[in-house]
């Protein structure tokens, strides 16, 4: 079901193209967006709402204004399920070959916070033990494990083989 909301969100180019804005500028407001646009303020929001109801966005309330992120672990979570399976490092070399080749590059976002959102059904300890625990982190952190006591005002450090 959650594979079919992102389908469907990704389905629309206005969809896509607010996508493309938020991966070129993070923390983007609604008047931003709507900038960008040709369409009015109410069918931007409703775009938002289908993206953000996928997950594929996400949003903090900073003072009066609500900022929207680009949250890219569903799309990775399909990747992972239809790509990966198949042939990830060929269609991962062929994507970096059409970048280079292309002249795409990343720019750095002006505002460097990222917010990315993931539910994940286990319990807290588990969750806890997971970004603690050098065994655990070693499988996310770029093969870098966490060596710390996790003490008030004690170094933490992540060691890489």
């Amino acid at each position: 079901m959650e594979d079919e909301a992102v389908f469907r969100a990704l389905a629309d180019p206005s969809r896509r193209h607010l996508l493309d804005l938020l991966f070129e500028r993070d923390g983007r407001t609604l008047s931003e967006l709507e900038l960008e646009l040709p369409m009015t303020r109410f069918g931007v929001m409703k775009h938002l709402h289908v993206l953000e109801d996928a997950a594929l966005i996400t949003t903090r309330k900073v003072g009066r204004e609500k900022l929207h992120y680009l949250n890219p672990v569903p799309i990775q979570l399909i990747s992972d399920r239809w790509i990966s399976k198949y042939s990830a490092v060929r269609a991962s070399t062929l994507a970096d070959l059409k970048t280079v080749l292309e002249g795409e590059r990343m720019e750095t976002a002006s505002k460097p916070r990222l917010v990315y959102q993931i539910i994940i059904n286990a319990p807290q300890a588990r969750v806890w033990e997971a970004i603690t625990k050098p065994e655990f982190t070693t499988r996310y952190y770029y093969g870098s494990a966490l060596k710390s006591d996790l003490a008030v005002g004690s170094p933490f450090t992540y060691h890489m083989p």
